[in-house]
């Protein structure tokens, strides 16, 4: 098959790369729409704070007249700076069941890096680490809780076929939360009680009515507790800013925790209602004629959640306030009626984030991959 690459170089050529997720995805079993609106937000290099240190450049991949995949290529220098490295990205990968399309689309991206100065690419990233991360290599039976990535059986094949490799591999866990609460024992709690009497230390609520100060704080304890982890780029002032505002319409106040020791915060933990149990109605991704209803409408029959992120600055990590947050998470989630959840996601070699899961009884029933590839 001869494949044409080209680069989208206007409005209808981004459309038709917004739209070819639909296209090729619509059939893919378990893949839940994406609002359109989100698709377009990210994408938008004038309004998206994260292109104010980054670029990115998309290609479409044609046989013929038809769209037969795309990528994107990203360069982020935050990340650069931050890791001391000289890496670059793709990310937004869709392509049909054929290796050369594939192979033509890598090779654009990887192209388009090296003339960047690059000497490493990485992905996918949907456009960085603080954003859906990763192909999804096995755990394909299930669909995707909010902000994960799902993709077709096929992907991963693709990706070695053009000869990338792995870079790290992420996990999501699946508790529910019955077995969760058998799994917490009586001991747990009064040990997570000991230790909180014992420093000093208080657990409250996020108030989302503050959120602006509240996020200041959160930046804080992730900038810190998450700076020696892989991949790690910190967020920027607006970056943060941006994505609370987007996650606080559907936050569960009872579910956003703070922990302060005599009144300073040192780490906090986010839980939030699982949207796709929603967006999975509007397989359109399009909020009108009824796709608002139905969003409107549904929020309120959520019954699962999603442990999104979790940080403990450094010079309290030792005290295992990751296990304390997963108990209370748990309290309060059962109490309010949600059924279960998942965590993620976790580095593969994140010891210390995945033991406490795995006490609570959680079992890992996905993994994500990111690729390498060198310039």
């Amino acid at each position: 098959m001869a494949v044409n690459i080209v680069p989208v170089i206007n409005s209808k050529q981004k459309k038709q790369f917004i739209n070819f997720e639909w296209t090729v995805n619509k059939s893919t079993p378990n893949w839940i729409s994406p609002l359109r609106t989100e698709r377009i937000k990210v994408l938008n290099t004038k309004k998206n704070p994260f292109y104010s240190h980054a670029e990115i450049q998309l290609f479409l991949a044609y046989n013929n007249d038809k769209i037969t995949g795309r990528i994107a290529a990203i360069t982020n220098q935050n990340y650069n700076n931050f890791q001391n490295d000289n890496a670059g990205f793709f990310g937004f990968f869709d392509c049909i069941n054929d290796q050369e399309a594939a192979n033509a689309l890598f090779r654009a991206a990887a192209d388009w890096l090296k003339q960047k100065g690059k000497d490493l690419m990485y992905g996918p990233m949907n456009p960085s680490t603080n954003d859906e991360v990763g192909i999804l290599i096995d755990g394909f039976d299930t669909p995707p809780y909010m902000m994960m990535t799902h993709n077709a059986t096929y992907y991963p094949q693709l990706a070695e076929g053009f000869g990338l490799t792995k870079a790290k591999d992420l996990y999501a866990w699946f508790v529910t939360s019955d077995d969760a609460l058998k799994n917490v024992s009586d001991k747990m709690r009064r040990v997570s009680e000991k230790i909180l009497k014992k420093y000093n230390i208080t657990i409250r609520n996020l108030v989302i009515k503050n959120l602006k100060e509240e996020i200041k704080l959160i930046k804080d304890i992730y900038n810190n507790a998450w700076s020696r982890n892989w991949g790690f780029v910190p967020f920027t002032d607006d970056e943060i800013n941006v994505l609370a505002k987007d996650l606080a319409l559907i936050a569960d106040e009872d579910l956003l925790l703070l922990a302060e020791k005599e009144g300073n915060p040192i780490a906090f933990s986010l839980t939030l209602p699982n949207i796709n149990e929603v967006l999975q109605r509007i397989p359109t991704g399009r909020l009108y004629p009824t796709g608002i209803f139905k969003l409107l409408t549904g929020m309120k029959k959520i019954k699962y959640l999603r442990v999104l992120v979790l940080g403990v600055k450094k010079e309290f990590q030792f005290l295992g306030l990751g296990s304390i947050f997963y108990i209370e998470t748990i309290m309060r989630a059962k109490e309010k009626g949600y059924l279960g959840g998942e965590m993620s996601w976790i580095l593969e070699d994140n010891y210390t984030m995945n033991k406490p899961i795995e006490d609570v009884g959680a079992k890992k029933y996905k993994t994500y991959r990111v690729y390498q590839y060198p310039l």
